[in-house]
C-alpha cells in the first residue's frame, strides 16, 4: 500500500455544491445501482478477473468524513481511537515492547532511494501520532479541518458509520461509485490519468519515496473538495486517502458467473479466516479491503489510484494515508 505492510498496530474546480444531494441528507450521493464490470485484468493480480455483479441502490458520503466531522462524533460520544490507546501485550505476543504504547504509522520521507521493497525505510510508529496529531507530538489539526481523518483504524471507521446511521461500504459498492458511470475506464474520469496535463486527483508526482514534486498543488492530504467530482458527484475517491470497505481481503476475484441467471448481486468479499496474514508465530491478524489509492501512490511505484484497485489492511492498523467514507443502503 503506497509501500506500507501490514504491521503490528493498534485497536479542482469541484465543490460539494456541484452535485444534487440525496434526499433527506445534503452530504450524501444517490447511487442508483446496475450492473459493472469488477475488477482489472491489465494492471495488478489481485485486482483479476473482470467479472460482472450487480449492486443495489445506496446513498454514499459525497466525501470521506474530515476532521471537522470526525470531532463532531468524539465530543457526542467520547470515542477514543484505537492509536490513541496502548495494545494488550496478550493481544501481540513477541511484540516489541516499545511499541506496545499510543502511537500509529507516520510515512517520513526517506533520505535516499535504497531498496525500494523496504518500506520500513519510509514508514515509522510513531508514539503519540493518531488523528489529533497525523504528524505526531507536536502537530495538530490547525488548517485541516477539512481534509480527511486519517489513523483511522476499521473499528473507528466502524464507530463512527454507527453512530451515523450508516456503514462502511462494500467493496463492491465502493468500487461502482467510483467509476462514475464510467464501464472499463482506467480511471474515475477516463483513460488518462492527467488528461490535458490537469491533475484530477490528489497523487504523488516525481520519484517515491524520496521526490516529491507537488504538481498537484498538494505534498501531504489535501482539502476533501480540492478536486472534480465523478459522473456521481462524488469527491475524492481516488487519491488523498485509502477508504476501508467492510470486505474481508481476499487475492483475487471469484471467477465470472458462467450464466447470466447467476451474476453475483450485492457480493461481499472473502472469508475472515482467508483473510489472515501470518505476521508471527501465533499472530494472525485479519484483513479488510482498502480502495482508491491516496497522496503516497505514484506511477513510479504504486498505481492504484484507480477504482480497480485494491489493497489488503490489517484491522487494528491505521496511518496517516488511511481514512473512510460511508454508505446507507436504501431498502427499496
Amino acid at each position: 500500500m503506497d509501500g506500507q505492510s501490514c504491521t503490528v498496530a493498534h485497536q479542482g474546480t469541484g465543490s460539494v455544491e456541484d452535485a444534487p444531494a440525496a434526499a433527506g441528507d445534503p452530504e450524501m450521493i444517490r447511487i442508483a445501482g446496475g450492473l459493472f464490470r469488477m475488477g482489472s485484468d491489465d494492471h495488478y493480480p489481485e485486482e483479476a478477473p473482470v467479472h460482472q455483479v450487480h449492486v443495489d441502490a445506496f446513498l454514499m458520503d459525497r466525501t470521506p468524513v474530515t476532521n471537522r466531522g470526525f470531532a463532531r462524533f468524539v465530543a457526542a460520544t467520547g470515542y477514543v481511537t484505537v492509536a490513541e490507546q496502548a495494545p494488550r501485550a496478550e493481544d501481540y505476543p513477541g511484540a516489541d515492547p516499545d511499541l506496545l504504547v499510543p502511537g500509529s504509522l507516520v510515512f517520513r520521507m526517506p533520505i535516499d532511494a535504497g531498496d525500494p521493497d523496504d518500506w520500513t525505510r519510509w514508514w515509522q510508529f510513531v508514539p503519540g501520532a493518531s488523528w489529533r496529531h497525523p504528524q505526531g507530538p507536536g502537530s495538530d489539526l490547525s488548517g485541516i479541518d477539512d481534509h480527511p481523518v486519517v489513523h483511522m483504524c476499521h473499528t473507528d471507521a466502524a464507530a463512527y458509520a454507527a453512530w451515523a446511521g450508516k456503514a462502511l461500504p462494500t467493496e463492491a459498492e465502493w468500487e461502482f461509485a467510483a467509476r462514475g458511470g464510467l464501464e472499463g475506464a482506467a480511471f474515475a474520469w477516463g483513460h488518462e490519468l492527467a488528461p490535458g496535463g490537469v491533475h484530477r486527483a490528489n497523487t504523488w508526482q516525481g520519484h517515491f519515496p524520496v521526490e516529491n514534486l507537488a504538481e498537484d498543488g498538494f505534498v501531504g492530504t489535501s482539502p476533501v473538495t480540492a478536486f472534480p467530482p465523478n459522473g456521481y458527484g462524488l469527491l475524492d475517491m481516488i487519491g488523498n486517502v485509502w477508504e476501508w470497505t467492510d470486505d474481508w481481503y481476499r487475492p483475487r476475484h471469484p471467477a465470472p458467473a458462467a450464466k447470466a441467471c447467476c451474476l453475483p448481486r450485492n457480493p461481499r468479499g472473502g472469508a475472515l479466516e482467508d483473510s489472515l496474514e501470518w505476521v508471527a508465530p501465533g499472530l494472525a491478524l485479519p484483513r479488510k479491503v482498502l480502495k482508491g489509492g491516496s497522496h503516497l501512490c505514484a506511477p513510479s511505484y504504486c498505481r492504484r489510484y484507480r477504482p480497480a484497485a485494491r489493497q489488503p489492511q490489517s484491522v487494528d492498523t491505521g496511518s496517516t494515508h488511511i481514512g473512510f467514507r460511508c454508505v446507507r443502503r436504501l431498502t427499496s
